[in-house]
């Protein structure tokens, strides 16, 4: 039995692996398409057309679910030739908040951004 367990174990540890990897990569995708969609609608620019994991620990959700809370960073601009940043939070699959530092608004049309 313990050989049968030890045999079995690299492949548990290694599905294990690849479930984080691939789930990180499609939170990581909604944050940066949630941060270009608010950057966007506020006449923005979202900077480097990326994010960067901030933080990662495990949380209860609803029924008491173990799930991973991500806090993703990213920069903007809101005249050009600054940089100011913003977060996107993540619980499990639903996006809970993006913030933006106090910026300019501008119209979304604005002629500096383009």
């Amino acid at each position: 039995m313990l050989r049968l367990l030890l045999e079995w174990l690299p492949v548990a540890i290694a599905a294990g692996g690849a479930w984080f990897w691939f789930d990180s990569m499609r939170a990581r995708e909604t944050a940066v398409r949630r941060g270009k969609e608010t950057c966007a609608g506020r006449g923005l620019l979202f900077l480097d057309d990326t994010v960067a994991l901030d933080s990662l620990e495990f949380m209860r959700g609803g029924r008491g679910r173990l799930m991973l809370r991500r806090i993703y960073r990213f920069e903007f601009s809101d005249t050009g030739n600054n940089r100011l940043k913003g977060s996107v939070v993540m619980a499990g699959e639903r996006i809970e908040m993006v913030s933006l530092e106090p910026h300019t608004e501008y119209p979304a049309g604005n002629t500096l951004l383009q």
